[in-house]
């Protein structure tokens, strides 16, 4: 019979600690993470001074806006194909570049057709560098410890909006060309560039397309890190034997293994996608309509946003703690109730409190969805199935807004939080009904990782 040749990549990483080469990644892809949240606002920001300048009405800004999240559909799985076929730290390159190349092309702008034209281009990168790091860290982190980090990009990224809100706001004013330079501020993001010739190749991706030396040269590299900085380090698991592999690609859809975990994701990610922009992008033109003064419907929106980096820690320190699957229903609910209470009062005090919960909750659900979705999948494919189902949640939300106008304008201001509420609580309970578990493999690697600070610790040469 003959021998597979494995370099037993996943066991092999998941038995490492935490060392500077995995701080160094995660630093990375929050460099990255930071200015695509930065990027993603920026059209929101000038659309009002734009459509003064070149005489758009609300329709154009509309289009725009739905066209943009058909590009983060086309972005996402076309990414995730490319992952599969270049590599994920080659295509994390790319896509980060695609999106800040094109943010800056809205620089030179001349009308909203071609500012449209350059931001659906942006939102395209945008999605698709989101993809391709979700990937990345799960393939390069212990199982152990990957949620965590996932979650700490997160909470560095997300700091761009707040920034970009800052920056904005200074220089937006300041002429009637200025508005510009948001946008070139958004293209700063191809700096990334200083940081790609320290990151690694996935070696899981490398194995699974059978570059075996390769990847055993990148797990050579990681082992010696860890190895100087922690000591000698235990053995790794032995590979469990698998079934025949499906070749990645579309065919995969044909797979069940594959189908069943893309069909789940695009369900919570369709839900989080319309319940969370349908309450971002309409909470202060909602409560303004209702007759609170647009400052102060602006003011209270800015107040809760503060949760939003929170959340990302909360995520943090539980994701590796307890079961994935069950904190994502949990928080699911939690945003729902919060939302629900949210449409039901118009008390200051009580619109920031439930809306501060809102943001809190519905940025660790994210994180933690990052960390759960590869897990779902196999490594041939994981790279297409999570851009599948996280571009599908983004193509939702070039409906999603007109359904909401729909509702306000047919049934009522409450029933558009009850909608909202609906989405979060769909998406929690086919989860929990559904959802496969993955904490027993991280449970398995955090107890690898533990034996390797016995004696009987030696350096794996597998």
């Amino acid at each position: 019979m003959q021998h597979i040749r494995t370099t037993n990549a996943a066991n092999r990483l998941d038995r490492l600690p935490i060392t500077k080469f995995h701080k160094r990644t995660v630093l990375a892809v929050a460099f990255a993470y930071f200015f695509e949240f930065a990027d993603i606002n920026t059209f929101a920001i000038t659309a009002p001074v734009v459509r003064e300048q070149w005489g758009a009405d609300v329709d154009h800004v509309a289009y725009v806006t739905s066209l943009s999240f058909v590009g983060m559909f086309i972005g996402a799985v076309v990414a995730g194909g490319l992952a599969d076929r270049l590599g994920r730290k080659r295509t994390l390159t790319l896509t980060t570049l695609w999106f800040t190349v094109w943010s800056f092309a809205c620089v030179f702008a001349w009308d909203i057709w071609s500012l449209g034209v350059f931001r659906v281009l942006t939102s395209a990168g945008l999605s698709a560098m989101t993809v391709v790091a979700v990937v990345y860290i799960s393939e390069l982190f212990p199982g152990a410890k990957r949620g965590k980090f996932q979650a700490y990009a997160i909470v560095v990224g997300i700091c761009g909006t707040p920034v970009t809100n800052l920056i904005a706001s200074a220089v937006v004013p300041m002429s009637d060309w200025s508005w510009r330079l948001v946008y070139l501020w958004g293209s700063l993001g191809a700096l990334f560039l200083f940081f790609v010739r320290r990151l690694e190749e996935s070696p899981q991706w490398l194995e699974s397309r059978g570059r075996h030396e390769e990847a055993e040269a990148v797990l050579t590299r990681i082992e010696a890190h860890v190895t100087a900085e922690h000591g000698p380090l235990p053995e790794p698991q032995q590979p469990k034997p698998k079934g025949p592999s499906v070749k990645p690609g579309p065919g995969m859809l044909k797979d069940k293994k594959f189908l069943y975990p893309t069909i789940l994701l695009s369900v919570l990610w369709i839900t989080q996608t319309i319940g969370f922009f349908g309450y971002s992008s309409w909470a202060p033109t909602l409560l303004a309509a209702e007759g609170v003064s647009v400052e102060d419907s602006i003011f209270y929106v800015a107040l809760t946003t503060v949760g939003a980096p929170l959340g990302s820690f909360l995520a943090a320190m539980v994701t590796d703690r307890f079961e994935r699957k069950w904190c994502l229903v949990v928080f699911g609910l939690v945003i729902a109730a919060s939302g629900l209470l949210y449409g039901l009062t118009f008390t200051p005090v009580l619109i920031v409190v439930f809306g501060f919960l809102v943001n809190l909750f519905e940025r660790g659900y994210t994180a933690l969805a990052y960390a759960y979705a590869p897990e779902l999948y196999s490594t041939e494919g994981r790279s297409l199935g999570t851009s599948i189902a996280y571009g599908l949640g983004r193509l939702s939300n070039a409906v999603g807004p007109l359904m909401i106008a729909g509702v306000y304008n047919g049934i009522g201001y409450q029933a558009v939080f009850m909608v909202i509420a609906g989405a979060w609580t769909l998406g929690a309970l086919v989860l929990a009904l559904f959802g496969p578990t993955t904490r027993r493999r991280r449970m398995a690697a955090e107890a690898a990782e533990a034996a390797g600070t016995g004696p009987k610790a030696v350096t794996s040469t597998s």
